[in-house]
């Protein structure tokens, strides 16, 4: 089994309270000539002084020593120890993308026969591979409202092994109990997995009972647009048996990520806590604006939205409600109509992601969840009219209220 490595320029000062954008801000990394930001490691191998040092490195008996960068990297393990901080797990597993950190996650706490249970509003991807790719391995799930937490009993059997969900669902906005899931969880000896790339800092689902939480580092984490990236957070024990190199996972699906794209996300995580105020600063406003207007917006920052006071019992008050909103347009004719007009007078992109300075914004009827079958998405009540706004950092967000406002007039959607 591979060892979590030592690290000789890492403090962490102790926290009465929790709070996730102090943890990143007690984090302390030197760089090898003593710079503000770490050395990065542009080495894909490391040198032994002697063989046996080699040898033992390979079996997991010797410590402070790095061996190849599918295995770790100084760069990847700097920002796995911000990120565990961050979240307050014990340790985590920086990977090449989302996907990178929610497929092997499954794969390792799952064999042939298990069964997963899975909230039905869920990223596309995610979804496709626990519908079409798991059953290759004979891995079912079980798709659920989550929000209804005796359907979450009913499905399970003694197969059952995870327990999946967002702490906020795309595209639909859904709140996760992840208090009363873990509960559950635990009760059923079940992994409670959360992927809680809607909400980072707003969210901290290990603090609420979660047993892995994983981020799609690409999105708000990130901020840029710039980088693909993820990030599996869980405890000491898990995290090394994804980096076994015998069995484990990540080491064997090789979903490393790049040590100059873990530098660079490093950099942009110090000023995530700026960003996701901002971005929730804005999204209120918004959402606010547009239903006083009339439009049914979905945002958990509105007393309108069905699990606002749920929302409000889990989350870190100074963080806001996140950055995502949701509205229907009337038609997938009209939505397209208002996303292109939109984008034309500068007031996002017409693009897929989240978590950029510009608002961006997409049908994911017909694109970030076009995986999941129209039947299944009318069921869980996703119209093609939909938009998903990731909000912007806009500097006067009044200003882009009017100017959105203006768009949907001309369109006679408002």
């Amino acid at each position: 089994m591979l060892i979590n490595l030592c690290h000789r320029n890492f403090t962490q000062k102790n926290i009465m309270t929790f709070n996730p954008a102090d943890k990143i801000q007690d984090l302390q990394y030197f760089g090898e000539f003593g710079g503000v930001n770490p050395s990065i490691s542009d080495s894909s191998t490391y040198t032994f002084l002697a063989a046996k040092s080699m040898t033992d490195t390979f079996e997991g008996n010797l410590e402070g020593c790095y061996l190849y960068s599918r295995h770790s990297s100084p760069s990847n393990l700097y920002l796995g120890e911000a990120l565990a901080a961050m979240e307050g797990s014990e340790s985590a597993n920086v990977c090449a993308s989302g996907m990178g950190a929610i497929t092997p996650t499954l794969m390792q706490l799952c064999q042939q026969g298990d069964h997963i249970i899975s909230s039905r509003t869920i990223y596309g991807g995610t979804y496709a591979f626990l519908k079409n790719f798991a059953p290759k391995f004979g891995i079912q799930t079980t798709f659920v409202d989550i929000t209804k937490v005796d359907q979450v009993m009913d499905a399970i059997t003694d197969k059952t092994k995870v327990l999946y969900i967002e702490s906020v669902s795309n595209p639909l906005l859904e709140v996760a109990d992840i208090v009363a899931l873990s509960k559950v969880a635990k009760a059923h000896q079940l992994q409670l997995v959360v992927d809680n790339t809607f909400s980072p800092l707003t969210i901290s689902p290990i603090q609420l009972g979660a047993d892995i939480v994983i981020h799609s580092l690409t999105k708000f984490i990130n901020g840029s647009s710039d980088t693909v990236g993820g990030v599996i957070c869980g405890k000491d024990a898990f995290i090394s048996s994804l980096r076994d190199v015998n069995d484990g996972a990540s080491m064997l699906l090789g979903p490393v990520m790049d040590s100059l794209r873990a530098a660079s996300v490093l950099k942009n995580l110090r000023t995530l806590h700026i960003r996701i105020k901002k971005h929730s600063e804005n999204a209120l406003y918004l959402a606010e604006k547009f239903e006083q207007d009339g439009l049914k917006i979905i945002y958990p920052g509105l007393p309108s939205h069905p699990q606002h006071q749920l929302f409000k019992s889990m989350y870190n008050k100074e963080y806001g409600f996140g950055g995502m909103l949701a509205f229907d347009a009337g038609s997938l004719e009209k939505a397209d109509a208002l996303m292109e007009l939109m984008q034309e007078r500068n007031l996002g992109y017409l693009a897929v992601s989240l978590g950029f300075y510009k608002t961006l914004f997409n049908a994911p009827g017909t694109a970030t969840s076009s995986e999941i079958p129209p039947e299944e998405q009318k069921e869980m009540g996703l119209t093609d009219g939909l938009i998903r706004f990731s909000i912007g950092l806009d500097n006067d967000i009044e200003r882009t209220y009017k100017a959105m406002k203006q768009c949907m007039q001309e369109l006679n959607i408002l």
